[in-house]
């Protein structure tokens, strides 16, 4: 197992080591469910002030069987007395009936889902109706929405009034550091991309991509985007001949046309799929790319952007959603149904010096802003305004 969390599971454990670093007051009881023993890996979360409550059931049955149709264990219960429930993330959560004397916290990080239900497998979208999500929205007492976009969302969507929510930025998960060329070759080695090893960091270009790979990041597009910043080249001066795309991240699910569009690319040789990559890896390549490309069609957020930039690595990033509230001006933001755009973006960075030095200025100072600190306390600031309130 990877040592290292990624989505809702890594914000959670970077907001929480935020929490117990700035609350040494309130007292914290934290419940999860695994049929392994994650004691050890979750120990830095049990201190002076919080405590593990864990349940060791398979999760399927824990949550399907167990959770949503036998309303069993409520887990105020298995709690027991407490002032305030907070949940990361949507999740099956019963509770007694005759418990109503404690309040509710939920996080959203998107509502893609029903913005964009055509983006998710059949086994997706039947998971996101059994939890009724609607419903679980509407019974809590507040909500933090993770982006003004994911806020807009909640309003337009599921009818929630503006007071429910609150928006609070996320911190950032990456912190740049120095890449030792022995690292960055040992990593392109291991992926068979000796090209990428020499003593200039950039020596030969490439235009990264770092995400799941499933319809709704728009990849597709991205790789027709990347042929046309390759033909439209061949036809001048073809002085973009070596760049190359790499795609790194997991499969995720309907990426058939995503895979069929690389094997019918004339570039195919020159676009790598490096599949999932832990931290450590995505250091190397953001450290190491000419272009960070994330053209999606919807993010609640956008780790990945705000990541490129902690590197200062020039992002042509969609105009849609929540991604220009991430990148601010330190990015080259585009409509992500206009392949020529985003070609043209590609482009331009390569060609303009100038242009990839202000990006990359604009962008570490951009990163600033997005801090774990801050939303802690922005989050115990809720807690304590939540709890008092009558």
């Amino acid at each position: 197992m990877d040592k290292y969390y990624s989505g809702v599971s890594q914000y959670t454990a970077n907001l929480l080591s935020a929490i117990f670093s700035e609350d040494k007051q309130n007292n914290y009881k934290l419940f999860y469910n695994s049929y392994h023993n994650l004691t050890a890996k979750l120990s830095p979360w049990s201190n002076e002030n919080s405590q593990l409550v864990a349940w060791r059931v398979p999760n399927k049955i824990f949550n399907y069987l167990l959770q949503k149709i036998f309303s069993y264990p409520k887990l105020d219960r298995v709690l027991g007395r407490v002032d305030l429930f907070w949940s990361p993330h949507f999740n099956f959560s019963s509770m007694s009936p005759s418990s109503p004397d404690f309040k509710k916290i939920i996080t959203v990080h998107d509502l893609s889902f029903l913005r964009y239900p055509e983006f998710f497998s059949i086994r997706k979208n039947f998971w996101h109706r059994a939890l009724n999500v609607k419903k679980t929205l509407r019974s809590v007492d507040m909500i933090v929405a993770v982006s003004e976009n994911t806020k807009n969302d909640l309003l337009e969507l599921v009818g929630i009034e503006p007071e429910k929510i609150k928006v609070i930025y996320p911190g950032n998960n990456i912190i740049k550091r120095e890449i030792g060329l022995e690292e960055r070759a040992a990593f392109f080695r291991k992926h068979h991309l000796e090209e990428f090893i020499s003593e200039g960091a950039k020596s030969i270009p490439f235009i990264l991509y770092l995400g799941n790979i499933e319809p709704r990041k728009n990849i597709a597009g991205l790789i027709a985007a990347y042929e046309k910043f390759r033909a439209d080249d061949g036809k001048k001066e073809n002085k973009f001949k070596n760049v190359k795309l790499l795609l790194a991240g997991g499969a995720g699910w309907k990426n058939r046309r995503i895979y069929s569009a690389w094997q019918k690319s004339p570039y195919k040789d020159d676009i790598k799929f490096l599949g999932y990559v832990s931290q450590t890896e995505k250091e190397i390549l953001y450290g190491s790319a000419a272009i960070f490309a994330y053209p999606s069609y919807y993010e609640g957020f956008g780790f990945p952007p705000l990541e490129a930039i902690t590197y200062g690595v020039p992002v042509v990033c969609s105009n849609v959603s929540s991604l220009p509230e991430v990148v601010g001006e330190a990015a080259i933001t585009v409509n992500p149904f206009e392949i020529a755009e985003i070609a043209d973006a590609f482009k331009i960075i390569l060609s303009e010096e100038a242009l990839r030095e202000r990006l990359s200025s604009a962008g570490q100072e951009r990163a600033k802003f997005f801090s774990w600190s801050k939303a802690a306390r922005e989050y115990l600031e809720l807690f304590k305004k939540i709890n008092e309130k009558e």
